[in-house]
């Protein structure tokens, strides 16, 4: 098998608030069989842009695999975890492939709501995540009850995301960040902000809002299904997602 090199032809790192990618890669072992897993072009221009070579980086909820593939292709150490073992599995088949670097990736079982005793204080330069929203998405069925995409109340659900930015905030180094894709839904045919309502729990952290960037949806399953159904009860289709980039400073 060849080696990778870690950057793809033609690749140009994104410098405004819009991010929009219709197409994604399929370099390494990157594919989209799994609606819950991030766009790698996302990943690639959080790492880029918000680390360095060599870095550790924390993912706290790694189901979906993409930033440990970019983390070996870019040469970051990382510590990634999630509660669901399909995910560690999934994980570690997923970066068995040969590449020009060899930082050091290490996936383990643990539920992001949780400190980590094992992980010192200011430890981490840069932490990035993709949460589920609420339980628009299950990433387990109910055997995991700690699993936070099983959770409906949109409250309780903040409720345990802001338990993930506490930790976020202590194993982060000063002065670096820590990115949150999260998106928005609707309740009762009213549209909720969940993604705000995450935001406002990081900054209730003491993490400070450097960029919010919104990144578009491409190929959302059943499009055609909603398209008929959002003329029919009047309502407009979700199409972006929030990618928020929170900085520690204090």
């Amino acid at each position: 098998m060849p080696k990778l090199t870690p950057l793809p032809e033609n690749f140009e790192q994104e410098c405004s608030t819009v991010w929009s990618f219709p197409r994604r890669w399929n370099r390494a072992s990157h594919n989209s069989k799994y609606r819950w897993n991030w766009t790698p072009e996302v990943v690639r221009n959080l790492i880029l842009r918000y680390s360095m070579q060599w870095d550790f980086l924390l993912d706290p909820m790694i189901w979906g695999w993409t930033t440990a593939i970019e983390c070996k292709l870019l040469n970051r150490n990382l510590l990634c975890y999630d509660i669901n073992p399909k995910a560690i599995e999934l994980t570690k088949e997923s970066i068995n492939f040969e590449s020009e670097n060899n930082p050091k990736i290490q996936i383990l079982l643990h539920d992001a709501t949780k400190k980590n005793q094992n992980l010192k204080d200011e430890s981490i330069d840069f932490v990035l995540m993709h949460p589920p929203y609420a339980d628009i998405i299950k990433y387990s069925d109910w055997k995991i009850k700690e699993d936070i995409s099983n959770i409906h109340d949109l409250d309780k659900f903040c409720n345990e995301i802001e338990k993930i930015a506490i930790e976020s905030l202590r194993v982060l180094k000063h002065w670096k960040y820590c990115a949150v894709l999260m998106w928005d839904t609707r309740r009762n045919k009213m549209y909720q902000p969940l993604a705000f309502k995450v935001m406002e729990r990081f900054l209730k952290t003491w993490f400070t809002l450097k960029e919010d960037i919104i990144k578009v949806q491409h190929n959302c399953k059943a499009t055609w299904f909603w398209v008929n159904k959002s003329k029919e009860a009047n309502f407009l289709l979700i199409m972006h997602e929030h990618l928020f980039i929170f900085q520690k400073i204090n």
